[in-house]
């Protein structure tokens, strides 16, 4: 109540993105202080067996996790399990250092309950991610993003596999799983490895690895479903465990958003609200078209508990979010934690992983009673 009546409305009236940076430094000194972060988790946690689960070998305590692109620099690593927070994925990190796309760079649509992002993959690079985990001791699960360098360089395909490459095998010691980025939409060259003949070739390369931690492809949300098929039908063949789905709405035009509105805003994705329809429409097809056969980390308009249990009863193991954070708080994941057990008792559940799919497992029950 605090943040959205008090500090929101102080906050909204800078620039997002320094108000992003001043967080990040905030949070990072909060980290390193035993009795911050003690005070914090008894302010913020919420823990209920319901919430607990094993996903692909990793036990998460809870499903909600932070989503690549707010952690850039893993700034955060050690604040955020007291925030309640059940995961967090850093990144996107790329091989070598990224300033990003020039500014202004970041834009809020407060209406929309939406962000416009063109950060450009901005980040410190992967030996120097590596150097500050190195050491560290984690209280959950962390995931690793990795995308290809935004250069004009790594439009040559070869050089950009390459870059993959580099990130996945310096980075892969500290991480608990792996995320192929393949559909930032502020990248140079755009988003190559769409095509299915690329990611064959990119996939092949990262098969040479050896590593026994998950790995997943993060879609994007503009993909059709023939292309969705591709993907699915490449993954197949590669060690590949899940999809997070999605990334940014880079398509304007299905929004919702009126061009005027859009006119006051720089290039870039849009994140929140507007997104939500299209993760949720792919998290269902790709769950139903692979009955389950892969993990599915939901991301996209997450704003509270019934956010979070369409995509868990739509197919997807976990969650991810920013934006809800930004607009709602800190308090926000305690909220939806709390929520989300009184949803599954509701529904007779004992344990969130007995929602999973579990809209599409009724279907098929109501389907085969016609069909008797």
């Amino acid at each position: 109540m605090i943040y959205k009546k008090v500090i929101k409305p102080i906050l909204f009236k800078k620039d997002p993105e320094k108000v992003h940076d001043m967080v990040i430094k905030i949070g990072s000194l909060m980290g390193k202080c035993k009795l911050t972060k003690i005070g914090l988790s008894a302010i913020l946690n919420y823990k209920h067996s319901f919430l607990t689960q094993t996903v692909d070998g990793i036990r998460y305590r809870n499903p909600i996790g932070l989503a690549a692109g707010f952690d850039k620099n893993a700034d955060l690593t050690q604040i955020l399990p007291s925030v309640g927070f059940g995961f967090e994925e850093i990144g996107s990190v790329t091989a070598l250092p990224c300033k990003g796309n020039p500014k202004p760079r970041l834009w809020r649509l407060p209406k929309h309950k939406s962000l416009v992002v063109h950060y450009g993959l901005k980040n410190i690079g992967s030996e120097a991610i590596a150097k500050k985990l190195q050491g560290k001791i984690f209280s959950f699960p962390l995931g690793i993003s990795i995308a290809k360098t935004n250069c004009k360089e790594t439009v040559d395909v070869k050089i950009a596999i390459l870059d993959y490459y580099k990130s996945f095998i310096t980075l892969e010691p500290f991480a608990d799983y792996i995320t192929i980025n393949i559909s930032c939409p502020n990248a140079f060259g755009g988003q190559p490895f769409t095509s299915s003949k690329l990611l064959d070739q990119l996939l092949t390369k990262l098969d040479s690895i050896k590593s026994n931690k998950p790995r997943y492809i993060k879609m994007s949300p503009d993909l059709s479903k023939q292309q969705v098929d591709a993907l699915i039908s490449v993954s197949e063949k590669h060690n590949i465990q899940g999809f997070i789905i999605s990334n940014l709405l880079k398509n304007r035009e299905k929004s919702g958003i009126t061009p005027e509105e859009l006119s006051k805003v720089g290039a870039g994705g849009l994140s929140g609200k507007p997104l939500e329809k299209y993760s949720n429409e792919i998290i269902s097809y790709v769950y139903r078209k692979t009955k389950g056969k892969f993990t599915i980390i939901g991301c996209g308009g997450i704003f509270n508990a019934k956010d979070v249990y369409y995509k868990i009863k739509s197919g997807a193991s976990l969650v991810q979010l920013i934006t809800g954070m930004i607009y709602e708080g800190p308090t926000l994941i305690k909220n939806i934690n709390k929520e989300l057990v009184k949803l599954l008792q509701k529904d007779g559940f004992t344990n969130i992983s007995e929602a999973v799919g579990i809209d599409h497992q009724k279907s098929g029950e109501i389907c085969r009673k016609l069909l008797n």
